[in-house]
Formats: structure tokens, C-alpha cells, sequence
């Protein structure tokens, strides 16, 4: 009778699956066959939180070896998701972790996902008088909109202001840099604005508050006007007035009045292959983003915030509902990465993939894809790829899809040459999800995680990280 129930059980796994994500919360789910995949319901057995083929991160861990000892330079390690990143959640984990002890270079990359009408990093505020017209990669591409580093375009073809404030003072910032398609100068940056007064003269006004005893006449006779300018001015229909009232009293005399009106001065910018930047001497919590002259539309890709100081900066960019193959689509997005300058690219996809029903050999090949495409602009960085982590289809059934992915990514690594930490392992394997929901780890759709749940998750990769960097400067030649 056991062993029915169980036959039963796993056939219900391989009846079940799920249509595409179209947006960051909403998930449809559908019924398929089991034979339209190559699916193996087998569970992976957890390690021991380490990150595999670390050869792969041999030349990066060096450059971070050299940061640590000599506390000068930077180095840049880029992110890259889907929802589970766009938040900035688990990134902004690893973030503060990482510059805790390797030292606060700036927050990074940062986008106006609010701008976009949507869910973006707590850290740096975003506010505009225009409206803008907004284009995800997770759409059909259009010539128009052109998605480029954020995996968002935003363009508006308005007379617009963007202020950007910095809500936590550790990420203030000296140096910030504009990316736009074609590294064109569209967009002009101010500090602060200029206050112009201009000054003009207008009717003075005077009052009499009315005593008792007081009538219009003897009112009328100490400013010198007549009672019927008086009522005239007042609105007043007969001669009787009420004291404690008061009364607009006509004059002739002019008075200066000051007209104030804010302008914006914009900064001198410096253009390098893939940015226009300012640099300030002191550290700056806000800045203006402004249109700049002769030119009628435009369009942002993200801008970059940096420091002075020595350390890493832990670039997040994330797209909700997107999949390997919608960043691959968009060529603008791999042409802008190097003004990243990464040493360490970090990959987090696959959660959609599963929920389009995509086979293991396609999501396969569009993360190589992926991958070549990353190396063909920085052939320099490493690459590191996490699993995707458990969910559940119709929060009931264990997602078999992403089981599978896991074991594909951790085969070809050694034959592809990047590093993996297997994510979906840590966080308990294919029938993990309700016990993490129970612990307040899983948010309802129990395919996202809560906040306590990323920063789980972030806390287990510098875990992971820390760990096999400690490793490798234990064993430096």
C-alpha cells in the first residue's frame, strides 16, 4: 500500500508544470506531459556550502588578495538575475558583507526601477516630474527601445528632472557615471540648483483691524481714502461693521516684491568608451539628472555610483520574469557591461526557464549562450553561476525542472570553465520548500523567498566565498 501511494506521488510530479512568468508575483501554472522533458526526480544531496571548480576564480581571487594587502584599488564583482536579484535583496547581503572586509568602493550599479514602476534596491531614491516609457528584455525586441545594462530602458522625450538620493550614507558617493545607448551625451547632471530672485513692484497691502467704537467714516479719515473706496475694496454691501473684523484698506504706495526661481547649472562631464561621469572631491548624497541640449529624446540605461575609497563594489541587476535567452536577445546589454570593468561575473537564472516548461538541454544551451556572450566583451572576468534555488509549482508541486538544471550546471562546469555554488542544494533540494516556508523563509507564492529568506541565502554564499578564498591564500605558490 506504500509503495502505491508513493507511485502515485511521483507520478503527480511528472504531470505537473508551468506556463510563463509574465511578471514578478503572478505565476500561471498549467498540467503537461511528463515526456516533454528529460526530467529526473531524483534529489541532490547537499554538500558541505562550498563553491566547486574554484580554478576558475584562481586570477580573480588573486586581484582581491592584492586589494586586501595593499587596501588600494577596486574590485568589481556583477550580478546577474532575475526577481530573485532584482530586489536586491540577497545582493545587498553579500554587498554589505563583502565591504565589511574588503572595504566600501560604492554601491554600484543602480537603476530607476520606481521611475520604471517597479520593485527595485532600498538604497538609493529615485524621483521625476516626467513620465517615461518603459521596455523589459522580457518583451520582443522593438528598434525604438533600446535595453541595454539594467535589462530596462526607460525613455521620455519630456523636459524632465530626475532627482537621486542616497538613503544609506555609507553609499555616498564621489564619482557617479551615465550609461546610455551609444555612450551618447544626452543626459547632464547638477549637483544643486542656482536661485534666481527677480524683483518687481506691486500695490502695497494695508489692514486695519476694527476697534470698538470705531465706524467706516473715522476709519475712512486716518488713511485718507473716502467710504465708498473702503466698501468697494471690502465688498461690503451698507455702513455697518463689527469690530474685530479687518479691513483691506486702499493704498497708491507701491512695494518691492521678490520673485524667487530655481535653475539647475549643469557639471562639466568626462566621456570614456561607455559612460559620462562626474567626479566631486567631496562626497555627494544627491544629483540632478537633467536633459541635456540639442537633443529631443532620451533614454537611460543606469547609472553607477562610486567612492574613492579602496574595495569592492557588488554590482545587482536583475530583471523580474526574465531568462537566460531575453538578455540574450538584447546586444546593447553585453556591449555596456565592460563599463563595469567585472573581474567577477555572477549568474542567477533559471527560475523562469523552469516555469516557461523549458526543457534541460535548451536552458542549457541559453546559459552558454549567455556565457560566451559575457566572455566575448570581458574575456578577463570569471564567471561563477548559482543554481537556481527550490520552488514549487501551484505552491504544491516541488519544481523537478530546476532540479534538473542544478545537476546540468554542476557537470559542464570543468568543461566550461566557471565556478558554481549550488544554491539549490543549500536551500534543502527538491522537497525543501515547505519546510523553509514554515521557518519564514518563503514568501506565499513559495517560489519567491521572504527577506529573511535572501538574506539566507546571501549569508550561506559569503559563507561559501569566504571560505574558498581563505583557501586559496593558504595555498598561494
Amino acid at each position: 500500500m506504500h509503495r502505491n501511494k508513493l507511485f502515485t506521488f511521483l507520478c503527480l510530479l511528472l504531470c505537473f508544470a508551468a506556463s510563463a512568468q509574465t511578471d514578478s508575483t503572478y505565476i500561471q501554472v498549467d498540467s503537461i506531459f511528463a515526456d516533454m522533458v528529460d526530467i529526473d526526480t531524483t534529489e541532490i544531496v547537499g554538500g558541505n556550502n562550498i563553491i566547486t571548480n574554484t580554478s576558475a576564480m584562481k586570477v580573480f581571487f588573486q586581484k582581491l588578495y592584492q586589494l586586501e594587502v595593499e587596501k588600494k584599488g577596486r574590485v568589481n564583482i556583477v550580478h546577474i538575475g532575475d526577481s530573485h536579484i532584482q530586489a536586491d535583496l540577497m545582493t545587498g547581503f553579500i554587498r554589505k558583507r563583502m565591504q565589511e572586509r574588503f572595504g566600501n568602493a560604492g554601491v554600484g550599479f543602480v537603476f530607476p526601477h520606481s521611475l520604471a514602476r517597479t520593485n527595485g534596491s532600498y538604497y538609493v531614491r529615485f524621483n521625476s516630474n516626467a513620465s517615461w516609457q518603459v521596455r523589459r528584455n522580457i518583451y520582443p525586441v522593438e528598434d525604438d527601445m533600446k535595453v541595454g545594462l539594467s535589462g530596462i530602458a526607460l525613455k521620455t522625450r519630456e523636459n524632465f528632472a530626475v532627482e537621486l538620493n542616497v538613503r544609506d550614507s555609507s553609499y555616498d558617493f564621489n564619482t557617479i557615471k551615465v550609461i546610455t545607448p551609444k555612450n551618447v551625451p544626452s543626459i547632464d547632471l547638477a549637483t544643486s540648483s542656482k536661485t534666481i530672485v527677480l524683483e518687481s513692484k506691486v500695490p502695497k497691502k494695508i489692514t486695519h483691524k476694527i476697534k470698538n467704537g470705531e465706524v467706516l467714516g473715522s476709519i475712512a479719515n486716518k488713511y485718507d481714502v473716502s467710504i465708498a473706496q473702503l466698501k468697494k475694496i471690502n465688498g461690503l454691501k451698507s455702513d455697518n461693521i463689527r469690530a474685530g473684523r479687518t479691513l483691506k484698506i486702499p493704498t497708491g504706495q507701491m512695494q518691492t516684491r521678490e520673485v524667487k526661481r530655481s535653475e539647475f547649472i549643469p557639471l562639466d562631464l568626462t566621456a570614456d568608451a561607455f559612460s559620462n561621469s562626474y567626479h566631486s572631491d567631496t562626497q555627494l548624497d544627491k544629483i540632478y539628472l537633467l536633459p541635456a541640449k540639442n537633443y529631443k529624446e532620451y533614454t537611460l540605461s543606469g547609472l553607477v555610483l562610486e567612492k574613492d575609497d579602496a574595495g569592492v563594489e557588488y554590482h545587482s541587476i536583475g530583471v523580474n520574469g526574465a531568462k537566460c535567452s531575453d538578455y540574450n536577445k538584447y546586444p546593447l546589454f553585453f556591449d555596456q557591461l565592460p563599463a563595469l570593468n567585472p573581474d567577477l561575473v555572477i549568474i542567477s537564472l533559471g527560475t523562469n526557464e523552469s516555469f516557461d516548461k523549458m526543457g534541460t538541454l535548451a536552458y542549457k544551451d541559453q546559459l552558454n549562450l549567455f556565457i560566451t556572450n559575457v566572455r566575448a566583451k570581458n574575456p578577463d572576468a570569471a564567471i561563477l553561476v548559482m543554481t537556481p534555488p527550490p520552488s514549487l509549482f501551484r505552491r504544491k508541486y516541488p519544481n523537478t525542472f530546476v532540479a534538473d538544471y542544478a545537476k546540468k550546471i554542476l557537470i559542464q562546469e570543468t568543461e566550461k570553465n566557471y565556478a558554481t555554488w549550488d544554491l539549490f542544494s543549500e536551500m534543502g533540494g527538491l522537497f525543501s520548500v515547505n519546510r523553509n516556508a514554515s521557518q519564514g523563509l518563503m514568501s506565499g507564492d513559495r517560489v519567491h523567498y521572504s527577506k529573511a529568506g535572501y538574506e539566507k541565502q546571501g549569508a550561506m554564499f559569503c559563507e561559501a566565498f569566504f571560505k574558498v578564498y581563505d583557501n586559496f591564500k593558504s595555498n598561494r605558490d
